[in-house]
């Protein structure tokens, strides 16, 4: 298998892709392609970038091809076992699939005031109205699920799974920029932070020479 994913500093769906790739256990390369540079124009004419309209992350199989981090992280949940990425009980289960839907399709106000940006830090000055709100239900989803399905583990459904994978650059972002959270909350991002695999990817995120100016400008 191999995994294209943009730059470790910035792409959050890139980590949620790797993430899933890891959670997987199985071997992977992984190709990283800058985003909006010279190699990122010419990289998504090839072949390989074409099934995705030039988006990332992207999983090749063999010859099967996996485009959108959820896709991605549900094809090799078939291929190894459900059970390494989502609770085995239908509530904790049913839950989780929800917190994941909704982390997929949702939060546009949070990605746009808050693009992620794994080595910096920032007082964020500027937040909307409709960030706060997001941030907000987020706190209080992670509140529910930890409350609720937490007790075996230090993540929001105990042990490690679909659910963290999707809402670690969430964690990321909300250290990047300062934002205040209560304690649950605190130590669910300390766990995610300390993770093994977010600690290759933040060392590898701080390493990486490429810079996109209009992620590194906010205020």
């Amino acid at each position: 298998m191999k995994l294209i994913i943009g730059n470790k500093n910035y792409s959050s769906w890139s980590l949620r892709g790797w993430l899933a790739a890891k959670q997987s256990g199985l071997s992977f390369e992984e190709i990283t392609v800058p985003l909006l540079g010279e190699q990122w124009e010419e990289r998504k004419s090839q072949e390989d970038f074409q099934p995705s309209s030039g988006k990332v992350p992207i999983l090749w199989d063999g010859d099967n091809v996996i485009w959108d981090s959820l896709a991605i992280l549900e094809y090799l949940a078939d291929k190894v076992g459900r059970d390494r990425f989502w609770p085995k009980d239908d509530a904790p289960r049913g839950m989780a699939r929800s917190l994941v839907a909704e982390m997929h399709s949702s939060y546009a106000a949070l990605r746009s005031d808050m693009p992620m940006n794994v080595r910096r830090r920032i007082q964020l000055q500027n937040l909307s109205d409709q960030a706060k709100e997001d941030i907000v239900r987020i706190l209080g989803l992670w509140a529910e699920a930890r409350a609720r399905h937490g007790s075996s583990g230090p993540f929001l459904f105990g042990t490690f799974g679909a659910a963290d994978i999707f809402y670690a650059p969430v964690v990321s972002r909300f250290i990047t920029y300062g934002i205040g959270v209560p304690g649950f909350a605190q130590s669910y991002m300390e766990a995610i932070w300390e993770h093994a695999w977010m600690q290759e990817w933040i060392t590898a995120s701080e390493d990486e020479q490429w810079v996109i100016e209009q992620y590194d400008t906010v205020t």
